[in-house]
């Protein structure tokens, strides 16, 4: 099981930037080592980061394997609204993980 953290400011003024932090546990393995018995380790890396804001998409990364383990994203967006923040994870293997936060706006 993946553990995402997301943190959003629960409520901001209209107009007002905010900041979002998230972090997810993953391991974010390269491709590129050798295990014990000298046999490549398989790839295993989270390749896209989004975030929807109210049904609309405010940040998109695209990570490679040079990206550390635990990948912590920040970054910022204004308040435009009250509503939803979806965060997406997708990666190699089938890896899939969604978190959503609330926001008010005053």
């Amino acid at each position: 099981m993946t553990r995402a953290l997301v943190n959003v400011p629960a409520r901001a003024k209209k107009g007002d930037i905010i900041e979002i932090k998230t972090l997810i546990s993953h391991p974010m393995e390269s491709g590129y080592r050798v295990g014990y018995g000298g046999e490549p380790l398989k790839r295993d890396i989270i390749q896209t980061f989004s975030c929807d804001y109210d049904g609309a998409k405010i940040f998109l990364a695209q990570f490679s394997p040079a990206v550390a383990a635990n990948p912590f994203v920040s970054f910022h967006t204004v308040a435009t609204a009250s509503g939803k923040l979806v965060f997406r994870w997708e990666g190699d293997n089938g890896f899939e993980a969604e978190e959503t936060a609330e926001i008010v706006v005053e």
